[in-house]
Parts: structure tokens; C-alpha cells; sequence
């Protein structure tokens, strides 16, 4: 692998990287503590959705954004050609 297509391919891995923790961020801190009272006014399966995301929603959102990660760094190291097949 050439020095140019190293430091795309790090590149890309910190975007992706960078994409998730923003998203999980929104998610747990964002969501679950500073718009919690605007949330908590809509209801999901009768808990206030403020509450909902403290609780539960931020753990749902981090595992999703782990088979996410897990599908696209499968991608982006098979267009690099530094996967494990």
C-alpha cells in the first residue's frame, strides 16, 4: 500500500469514526440530558421520550451504530484492499 492510499484510507476510517461518535453523542447526550424536557412531552410505550432516550434510546443507538460501523469499515477495507477474506 502506497503512503497516498495509506492516508486515505486512515482518512476515511476517522471520518467514519468521527460520523458515529457525533450520532451517538446527539443520541445519549444531546437527546438524553439538554433536550430531554422538550422530549419528555411525546410519549413511546408510555414513557416520556426524554427519559426513554437516557435510558434506553442511547444504548439502542450505539448498538446499531456498531453493526454500521462493523458494515461500512467491511467496505471501506475491501475498496482499499486491506481486508481479511
Amino acid at each position: 500500500m502506497s503512503n497516498k492510499s495509506m492516508a486515505e484510507y486512515w482518512k476515511a476510517n476517522l471520518r467514519l469514526l468521527t460520523l458515529c461518535l457525533v450520532i451517538w453523542f446527539v443520541a445519549s447526550f444531546g437527546f438524553g440530558i439538554l433536550l430531554a424536557e422538550p422530549l419528555n412531552s411525546i410519549m413511546l410505550g408510555g414513557y416520556p421520550l426524554g427519559f426513554w432516550f437516557a435510558q434506553q434510546g442511547s444504548i439502542y443507538v450505539f448498538l446499531v451504530l456498531i453493526f454500521f460501523y462493523a458494515w461500512r469499515m467491511g467496505k471501506i477495507d475491501r475498496e482499499y484492499d486491506v481486508h481479511e477474506d
